[in-house]
């Protein structure tokens, strides 16, 4: 049986917002979560898993259970809490003692800078269609460089784009909760491409030790038959939501095909792209210093084509079946019934992970090194006698590492894989009902319960080898 080389990282993720709680704690201000969830008064993220409060425990049982790597994020307005100004000594001193527990249990940090959560008063300016939000992440960067810089090996500029303005612009299940406005989605992914590659020449301008990457939600798609059409709608889609970030990130600039398909739906829905010659500049130099790209993987998506308005149905609650996702000069998502789902309508279809990190290996051979930086499987699980059965997590992630591994065999250069998450998480549109962690924590008492899956993962890091 083949085994993971000696070197590969076997970690898990988190994100700032999500794990850490303490929303008014230690000088932090808002993002612009806070306020929209209050408004909503659905889900309420103050205390989230407590990672605040409780991330020596979740270190101590990283390491117990074999991981050598962890996914954090530094909150931007726990640093600055309105998003520029002077720092807060007591968000500065906190991730340093977050970062300095991570190494001494011998768990690597790998630090995002924007991991969801603009600053309140900078979103209110526009967001990363501001120029002053994008400046002020810059300047932000450099402060993470600066303070962080000698102890943080591996940086993260921007936890998937593609989720933001998708989340922002077109499914509208993210502030400012706008749906179907395609053009400025793809300007604002435009402007994070421009702000991570001006983040990637600095880090290389001032000569620091370490490695900078992105990380990006990849989900591969194919056209649900053979015809013509549902080719070309797999092709718009593959287009929108992965090719035009990637080739920002490996070329630096985006190819005739991609502005031929992008043009194409800017003008299906009466927009346009603006871009300078200076943003190009920008992005190839970042293109050819980039260390590593992270890719998030849970789903890919089957295609037809579609001639209908936009229209979309998040399935946020579990009630499988209730997805809807059509995009006008796009396609339509459906489903594929030979592929099983999750409850929350999302394939299980590791082949797609498997097809995307080998279309990278050929499409873009400049790539220097890749990590699966999240991926995992979202259910309800129950705490029975404190215990977890997730067997379907394990399953699950069975099927995803053979498809890295069988993607190694082909001469991927893959280094490492992070599970999303190391415990149970607030999510964003799920609040705490969609659980994904390798340990169970109860939201009342904070307590972690390590799962079924939990055990199962430390045999593979330990072994090398998927048992």
């Amino acid at each position: 049986m083949k085994k993971f080389p000696e070197t590969f990282v076997f970690g898990a993720a988190t994100a700032a917002f999500q794990a850490e709680g303490a929303v008014t704690e230690g000088g932090k201000g808002k993002t612009y979560w806070e306020d929209y969830l209050r408004e909503q008064g659905v889900f309420d993220p103050s205390t989230a898993s407590d990672f605040y409060h409780q991330y020596k425990t979740d270190l101590a049982l990283a390491h117990e259970f074999g991981m050598n790597g962890i996914r954090i994020s530094i909150a931007w307005s726990r640093i600055f809490p309105d998003g520029t100004g002077t720092p807060n000594p007591e968000g500065v001193a906190f991730y340093h003692r977050l970062i300095d527990e991570c190494l001494s249990r011998q768990v690597e940090p790998y630090v995002t800078l924007h991991h969801f959560d603009t600053p309140l008063p900078l979103y209110e300016k526009g967001d990363w269609l501001s120029q002053e939000m994008r400046d002020a992440f810059v300047d932000f960067a450099a402060f993470c460089f600066a303070e962080y810089g000698d102890k943080v090996t591996y940086w993260i500029t921007i936890n998937e784009p593609w989720s933001v303005v998708a989340g922002q612009y077109i499914i509208g299940h993210f502030p400012p909760n706008i749906q179907y406005d395609l053009p400025k989605a793809i300007q604002a992914m435009h402007h994070m491409m421009v702000s991570h590659a001006r983040i990637v020449n600095l880090y290389k301008e001032k000569k620091y030790a370490g490695e900078i990457g992105i990380v990006h939600i990849l989900e591969s798609k194919y056209p649900i038959s053979d015809s013509l059409e549902n080719r070309q709608a797999a092709l718009t889609e593959n287009t929108l939501a992965n090719l035009f970030l990637l080739d920002a990130t490996c070329n630096g600039r985006y190819s005739p095909q991609t502005m031929q398909i992008i043009s194409d739906i800017l003008l299906q829905n009466n927009g346009s792209l603006i871009t300078t010659p200076a943003d190009f500049a920008v992005m190839q130099a970042a293109a050819e210093q980039l260390d590593f790209i992270g890719i998030n993987y849970y789903a890919s998506h089957f295609i037809q084509s579609y001639a209908g308005e936009s229209l979309i149905h998040h399935n946020a609650t579990g009630d499988k079946g209730s997805s809807i996702f059509g995009l006008k000069g796009v396609g339509q998502r459906v489903n594929n019934p030979s592929v099983p789902t999750t409850d929350w309508d999302w394939p299980i279809y590791p082949k797609g992970l498997k097809d995307m990190l080998l279309y990278i290996k050929k499409h873009y051979p400049n790539y220097r090194k890749l990590f699966v930086t999240e991926n995992g499987m979202g259910a309800k699980d129950v705490l029975v006698n404190g215990e977890v059965a997730d067997s379907g997590r394990i399953d699950y992630v069975r099927v995803h590492l053979q498809a890295i591994l069988d993607a190694i065999e082909a001469g991927v250069n893959v280094q490492g894989y992070f599970m999303w998450s190391l415990m149970d998480v607030f999510s964003w549109t799920n609040g705490y009902n969609k659980r994904y962690g390798l340990f169970y924590v109860d939201f009342e008492t904070q307590a972690r319960y390590p799962k079924q899956s939990a055990y199962w993962y430390k045999s593979v890091s330990e072994s090398r080898e998927l048992m």
